[in-house]
């Protein structure tokens, strides 16, 4: 397959053999953003665990100092009395059989789902459906919780989850091509701090083992782990 003339230019910007600091990493991949929409930026992570090891399946969340920019939709899975405290929160949608019925059907148009912990049973009937696609209520995410109105703000405001994979990666978006750098930096550095407190204490050698930040459809830009 062919490389276009804006893929070789963006690639030329980017030494492939160099560690680029935090800061001038972020800058650079704005720079080589070859999209003419509003780009993600991702981060990608590679751990030093075995996900095999429960205690090394790492797992969480994180509120973003200044978010994603991507407007998540959010669907609330509740008692009939908890309906009207997640929809003024923020809750695209809120209720619990129709929706259940809908999604059992192929309806999936939301990013996050927040349940109650009393409706649990009913959700584990579609857990089949959830699951695979990451969208499965998990306490460990905060997204199991009779506080649903507090969980819908967390989630407009910037919070993430992030698990790592079985290759002992986290892939995680940290804001848009349109974000500064700096603004880039410090989302970037919130969710490194997060998972350093994290590193389970059976890990032994080097935790943090590459870094990379890409936006979507550029090149990969490797990031010096001393910077962080």
């Amino acid at each position: 397959m062919a490389i276009s003339k804006k893929r070789k230019a963006a690639e030329a910007k980017v030494d492939a053999d160099k560690h680029y600091g935090l800061h001038d990493a972020m800058a650079l991949v704005k720079e080589v953003n070859q999209t003419k929409f509003d780009a993600s930026v991702d981060l990608h992570i590679r751990l030093g665990v075995d996900p095999r090891k429960a205690d090394q399946a790492i797992r969480g969340t994180v509120t973003l100092p200044h978010g994603t920019g991507k407007t998540k939709k959010v669907l609330v899975l509740c008692t009939p009395d908890k309906e009207q405290e997640a929809l003024d929160a923020g809750a695209d949608y809120a209720g619990l059989d129709e929706y259940v019925k809908k999604i059992t059907d192929g309806w999936l148009d939301m990013d996050v789902i927040i349940a109650m912990p009393n409706v649990m049973a009913q959700v584990g009937r579609i857990g089949r459906i959830l699951g695979p696609r990451g969208l499965m209520p998990n306490p460990k995410t905060g997204t199991v919780t009779p506080n649903v109105g507090a969980a819908v703000k967390e989630v407009k405001g910037g919070k993430i989850s992030f698990r790592v994979d079985k290759y002992g990666i986290i892939h995680s978006s940290i804001g848009r091509v349109s974000f500064t750098a700096e603004k880039l930096t410090e989302n970037a550095r919130e969710i490194l701090g997060t998972l350093e407190k994290m590193k389970p204490s059976t890990v032994k050698g080097v935790y943090m083992k590459s870094l990379n930040v890409a936006s979507t459809m550029s090149p990969g830009i490797k990031i010096d782990t001393k910077t962080i």
